[in-house]
């Protein structure tokens, strides 16, 4: 019965620890890549790579009013600039929270 209750603990707090909530732009890593290919990924996630493998997204981009289409138009080969969120446990994610293009915002979940 122990095992099951510290084993229990242990999975909801690395559940936990991998939220992210309401992104501070101050609390985010900034971080400039080139963008060689934008896919869909995950549930309705738009996801940007890097020539070295490297992946970022857009958590739920496509229901947001966004279409790969459009998107490859705007970044397909060009550098950007992403905010990557922070966890809970303040590690950086892959999550984007905000996404420009030198000095165009694309998407941002900043208020």
């Amino acid at each position: 019965m122990r095992r099951i209750i510290i084993l229990s603990f242990f999975v909801s707090f690395l559940c936990v620890s991998c939220l992210i909530q309401n992104p501070k732009k101050e609390d985010c890593e900034v971080k400039e890549i080139t963008v060689t290919k934008v896919y869909e990924g995950g549930v309705k996630d738009i996801v940007f790579a890097e020539a070295n493998g490297n992946f970022y997204y857009i958590n739920r981009g496509l229901e947001q009013g966004y279409t790969l289409e459009g998107v490859r138009e705007k970044v397909l080969h060009k550098n950007v600039t992403l905010h990557l969120a922070s966890t809970l446990t303040g590690s950086s994610s892959n999550h984007i929270a905000q996404l420009t293009v030198g000095d165009a915002v694309l998407f941002t979940e900043f208020n």
